[in-house]
């Protein structure tokens, strides 16, 4: 079972090939200027020849549905429908930010918790539980300011994503470490996307829409 994965919620242009639950072929890259665009159909030929495998063979096809870039989500959402609808294979939809903290669960910390940078103060967050990722707050919209977060002050907590650069500098939180260069990738879309396909966990093709979350309330920064 091969599935074909794409995120494109961040500045990282990412595209996976896996089977079953390993990774055959990884193309990514992080843009400053968002350019998901140019790249991913370049990106997807690639992972396929890498994988070396036909776009044919694929059985199935998954998204990070954001929350994250609207440009960015758009084109990832079109490509990802349109060869699910040209290969009649089903669509695996994956919350972005739960990508984000796969890489840093059972080190030791309480929380993990990504932010990603939707401008001014503003991020994009979820907090994850350390050890096994289960979900402690979902994911929402939120503007910092040195209150945000005092829930875990006492805690051991790993901050990560582009959202650290302006985090660390306002949130009142000694025990936090912050991780900025941290980006949704593909390869980490694997295991769900599989745990998800043998649950038959598929979206529904026509209606599908990622994670378009922008819902601030408060001041904004100056």
């Amino acid at each position: 079972m091969k599935i074909l994965h794409l995120e494109t919620s961040s500045k990282n242009c990412s595209v996976a090939i896996s089977q079953g639950d390993k990774i055959l072929c990884l193309c990514e890259k992080v843009s400053q200027d968002y350019k998901q665009s140019e790249n991913l159909h370049t990106y997807i030929e690639w992972a396929l020849e890498g994988a070396e495998i036909s776009l044919k063979e694929i059985d199935a096809v998954s998204i990070g549905m954001g929350p994250g870039s609207y440009t960015g989500l758009r084109i990832g959402t079109a490509s990802a429908k349109g060869f699910c609808f040209g290969l009649n294979v089903p669509l695996i939809a994956v919350n972005s930010l739960e990508t984000m903290v796969e890489p840093f669960l059972e080190k030791g910390y309480d929380y993990i918790v990504p932010l990603v940078d939707a401008r001014r103060m503003e991020v994009y967050t979820a907090i994850f539980e350390g050890n096994l990722g289960d979900v402690a707050e979902q994911t929402n919209a939120k503007i910092l300011d040195e209150n945000s977060f005092q829930e875990l002050r006492d805690k051991k907590n790993l901050f990560v994503g582009d959202g650290c650069a302006k985090a660390k500098e306002i949130l009142q939180l000694p025990q936090a470490e912050f991780q900025e260069n941290v980006y949704p990738s593909a390869k980490y879309l694997v295991k769900k996307a599989y745990q998800k396909f043998l649950q038959k966990d598929f979206e529904d093709i026509a209606y599908f829409e990622p994670f378009y979350l922008k819902d601030f309330h408060g001041i904004k920064k100056k």
